[in-house]
């Protein structure tokens, strides 16, 4: 029984671990000092999926699920619980590609959107700016 709580707990982590990955940028703009985290997360998870690595996750999780009785399964963590959600047929190595550079592009929009945000909010406002104006 525990295994198996313990592998439960494994796919949560794993889930959290891939919204962190594509939406964690969005806590940057919140806390800038989750860049720290955020970034080398992000280029790890792009890795996994444009170089076809295994997460260390999966095996965890299979290794736990069958120390608790059950199956465990033989594709990825992703292609197990959401692509076959999504696509039935599976995405190939080009449907991998296209989603690595997804999460990539997901977060330099991210990024791009919060140094924009943080750059207007240095910027200075109004007559006080230390423009002349012509004819001054």
């Amino acid at each position: 029984m525990i295994y198996r709580i313990l592998a439960d707990i494994t796919l949560l982590a794993h889930a959290a671990f891939i919204l962190f990955v594509v939406l964690g940028g969005l806590l940057v703009a919140w806390r800038p000092w989750l860049a720290w985290l955020h970034v080398p997360t992000a280029l790890w998870g792009a890795l996994i999926t444009l170089i076809g690595w295994t997460c260390p996750l999966t095996p965890l999780e299979n290794h736990l699920r069958r120390l608790g009785g059950q199956a465990g399964y033989t594709d990825s963590f992703l292609e197990q619980y959401l692509i076959s959600f999504i696509y039935p047929g599976g995405i190939g190595p080009t449907g991998w590609t296209l989603l690595g550079i997804g999460v990539v592009a997901v977060n330099l929009a991210i990024y791009g959107w919060i140094w924009r945000r943080r750059r207007r909010r240095t910027q200075p406002r109004g007559p006080d700016r230390g423009e002349t104006r012509p004819g001054s």
